[in-house]
């Protein structure tokens, strides 16, 4: 068995938070590992277009975007580690990670391993990702300004995609696969008031089939009535798949005070705002946050992360 490799700060994730923590972990002089995980990038390498990154005036690709924050890491020697972790040991420091390629040890850990968007598994669904269909609207509604979207799901996500898209969108259908939506009451309210103004449309007890498309991308989608098995087609350009956020958590189930499988950290004003409810362990981007999920978000609270880490391994590690 390999000896295990030891870092003073080992980061779990490439995406925004965990590039970002890497960045300044560098420049504090901890020599940070990032051991990338299966999915290099996170999520924003299945997008094409990123708007809203702060800066970059006139767009830029997400796989583009995700290759900066990398090389930006490495300018100040991050050491990359491709690998996947498949268990950990938080019961004492320095903390045990195993993974495919080999064993780590580290005195302080930065959990950025996100969240993963729900789809749900059609081939057609997998086949139009990033060319219009979509897990975020607040990511991506921007390109269907003034065309018609549809939202699959009836939670609070797919009610809030709704909402945001019918400020963008000349029509959103909203797909669900049952009569009542499990979204907040105020919240169906709002939708029905935007059904009164022909902004939504509502497709109960219907369920996505398939998605239609040819190389443009998107071109409509195939319901089917849960109750008849009737089909119909409608016309459109996006297709959002709102049916929940998965983080990226199971490997620190037990060990790591969660709600929802989301990490919670401390918060509030008093510093360490990114630990987690075991010292010396701290958590960065979509795998602490299930509100915001955005790439300039969990950028910042990568930066946290390693501001706290940094006090931590200064103050002994108490």
């Amino acid at each position: 068995m390999s000896t295990p490799q030891h870092s003073q700060v080992l980061i779990l994730g490439s995406g925004p938070a965990g590039y970002t923590a890497g960045i300044y972990a560098a420049r504090a002089n901890l020599k940070p590992t990032l051991v990338t995980g299966m999915a290099q990038g996170g999520q924003l390498m299945t997008t094409t277009e990123v708007d809203n990154w702060p800066a970059d005036v006139h767009g830029v690709q997400g796989p583009e975007l995700m290759q900066r924050f990398l090389q930006h890491a490495e300018r100040f020697n991050t050491q990359m580690v491709f690998d996947h972790i498949n268990e950990v040991d938080l019961s004492k420091r320095p903390f045990t990670l195993k993974g495919d390629s080999g064993t780590y040890t580290t005195d302080a850990l930065i959990i950025a391993t996100g969240a993963s968007a729900k789809y749900l598994g059609l081939p057609s669904e997998e086949a139009f990702m990033g060319r219009g269909v979509s897990g975020c609207a607040t990511c991506d509604g921007f390109f269907y300004r003034d065309q018609v979207v549809c939202v699959v799901g009836g939670g609070n996500t797919a009610v809030e995609e709704a909402l945001y898209l019918s400020n963008i969108a000349s029509k959103v259908h909203l797909i669900h696969r049952r009569d009542k939506f499990r979204a907040e009451a105020i919240m169906i309210d709002k939708v029905q008031e935007k059904v009164a103004a022909g902004k939504i449309e509502l497709h109960l007890f219907s369920v996505l089939d398939e998605v239609l498309g040819d190389q443009t991308g998107v071109t409509g989608v195939r319901l089917k009535d849960v109750n008849n098995g009737a089909t119909k087609d409608i016309e459109l350009k996006g297709c959002f798949i709102a049916i929940g956020h998965q983080p990226n958590t199971d490997i620190f189930k037990g060990q790591l005070e969660m709600k929802d499988g989301y990490i919670i950290t401390r918060g509030g004003n008093n510093g360490f705002a990114t630990m987690t409810s075991v010292p010396g362990v701290f958590a960065a981007g979509d795998v602490q946050d299930h509100v915001y999920r955005q790439a300039i978000t969990s950028a910042g609270t990568g930066c946290m992360a390693a501001l706290d880490a940094q006090r931590f391994l200064e103050q002994g590690g108490a």
